[in-house]
């Protein structure tokens, strides 16, 4: 096989064009066949609902090389699902899970040399969305919809990996409320954490911390990724409906069951957290990434001193990065070869 000509290993989480996208379109009821298509852009009407009443829902997946050289793709139902329950709450025609994982296998086939040499640090990233596609002026849903993946080579979303990553309380801006959409992933969640975020960013920290609309006392999410801490042998993630379920926290909380240690989903107080002795987040993009430290009203709550992971958070790191390589056996049925 020829490999594209990339740096693999220096990669940034960035945007890298490939070969294919694959696209599925709805109308009068139906689903049509799956369209490879070199295209790199979208032809649709200036009135699309989508660009004017936000029906947009997206998820993000990985496919890896394994060390036998075979590319596996990692929770492909679990996506189709997330996917099913984002277009439902906007009131979009679902995804068929055997379209969503259809098109996953064939847009990663399409790629193949694209996807990133095993151990190489990267990975191919999977950008499934779905648009509403009529043109309307009244607010209402779409008739017609676009569903489509394109994919692209990407190293670490946090730039130094593995390392730990300073976060900010964020006590003015709220991602999300009870009741609204911060439960699925629509762009408009993303949109309206940038403000945030791009502060942080600027004053030295990877990410914000959010804390719930309602108290103002309890943790929701980081602004790209779950959160959890450790005390002893307990992990501890927050509960809310305000929270995206992440697919690698509902992983890791399994993994971490499988351990030996207790996982609590709860609500997590603010002040809770100089107790814990580790701490991380967790996402697709993010994988698990240890916290070194969370600013509150300028003071540091400090996890790490030394530079390196906490054990407990290494070893979720190490068990589940087997797994999605393909490095470990997997027991629980969470990756497919692709054909």
């Amino acid at each position: 096989m020829e490999r594209a000509n990339l740096d693999f290993p220096n990669l940034p989480f960035a945007y890298q064009e490939t070969d294919y996208n694959i696209r599925y379109y709805f109308k009068d009821g139906k689903w049509s066949a799956g369209e490879l298509t070199a295209e790199k852009t979208i032809n649709i009407h200036m009135a699309a609902v989508c660009l004017h009443y936000g029906q947009e829902v997206f998820e993000g997946l990985k496919a890896y090389e394994r060390p036998d050289g075979q590319v596996q793709l990692f929770r492909v139902e679990e996506n189709a699902k997330r996917l099913q329950r984002s277009a439902k709450k906007l009131l979009m025609e679902p995804v068929p899970v055997e379209i969503f994982r259809e098109a996953a296998h064939r847009v990663v086939a399409a790629n193949r040399r694209f996807v990133p040499p095993f151990d190489s640090g990267a990975t191919l990233y999977l950008r499934p969305f779905l648009i509403g596609t009529s043109a309307e002026v009244g607010v209402k849903p779409s008739a017609d919809y676009l569903f489509m993946i394109f994919v692209t080579p990407v190293g670490p979303y946090y730039k130094a990996g593995l390392t730990p990553v300073k976060l900010r309380v964020e006590e003015e801006i709220h991602r999300a409320a009870p009741g609204g959409v911060g439960d699925i992933k629509c762009g408009g969640n993303y949109a309206a954490g940038m403000r945030a975020t791009i502060g942080a960013k600027k004053d030295g920290y990877s990410e914000v911390l959010y804390l719930d609309a309602k108290e103002n006392r309890y943790i929701d999410e980081s602004g790209s990724s779950n959160f959890f801490a450790i005390r002893g042998n307990t992990l501890v993630t927050p509960a809310s409906e305000s929270i995206l379920p992440s697919i690698t926290r509902l992983s890791v909380v399994q993994i971490a069951r499988d351990m030996g240690m207790t996982v609590e989903e709860r609500p997590l107080a603010l002040d809770e957290l100089p107790s814990f002795e580790e701490a991380g987040c967790l996402g697709t993009a993010a994988v698990i990434t240890p916290v070194e430290l969370i600013t509150w009203r300028g003071k540091d709550i400090v996890y790490v001193r030394d530079g390196k992971p906490g054990k407990k958070v290494l070893e979720l790191y190490n068990r589940l990065t087997a797994i999605q390589k393909g490095e470990a056996a997997d027991p629980y049925g969470w990756t497919e070869i692709v054909k």
